[in-house]
């Protein structure tokens, strides 16, 4: 399996709102940056949006270090939560509906792909991959608004 680095970031402006996300694929050295955005959203689906877009683009199945600052995801994928919401019709433990459950959807359909090992990144801390992630992201929040 070839082994990729990957780093991801979503931004919003207002939550929801105008947002956007950003991703870096790293392989052997050579790099490729993708953007995109919502005109409404909320920051966390563009941070799965990210994730999302990354595994995505990879032709085959890798061997994923994976790279984000968001707990949302890292905690709801290595803790297991999201599989639990999935496996319980997308109701969390505290009965109530988990939230960006067709997101949800296809990131765990795409980690029956990909092996994946997630790293959490302090966001706006100096890590030169995020800050760039976090350019893209709001390069394409910017790009999306409505305004």
């Amino acid at each position: 399996m070839k082994k990729i680095e990957i780093f991801t970031d979503g931004a919003c402006s207002g939550n929801p709102g105008p947002g956007g996300y950003g991703v870096i694929l790293r392989y052997k050295g050579n790099s490729k940056e993708l953007w995109g955005g919502d005109p409404s959203t909320t920051n966390n689906r563009m941070e799965l949006t990210a994730v999302i877009t990354a595994l995505s683009a990879l032709k085959e199945p890798c061997e994923v270090e994976l790279y984000s600052d968001s707990k949302y995801i890292i905690d709801a994928v290595t803790k297991g939560w999201a599989k639990k919401w999935r496996a319980n019709n997308w109701v969390k433990s505290d009965k109530k509906k988990a939230l960006n459950s067709d997101l949800w959807e296809k990131l765990l359909d795409l980690l029956e792909v990909h092996k994946v090992n997630f790293n959490w990144v302090k966001g706006h801390a100096g890590h030169p991959e995020n800050e760039r992630c976090d350019e893209l992201a709001v390069m394409g929040s910017k790009k999306f608004s409505r305004s």
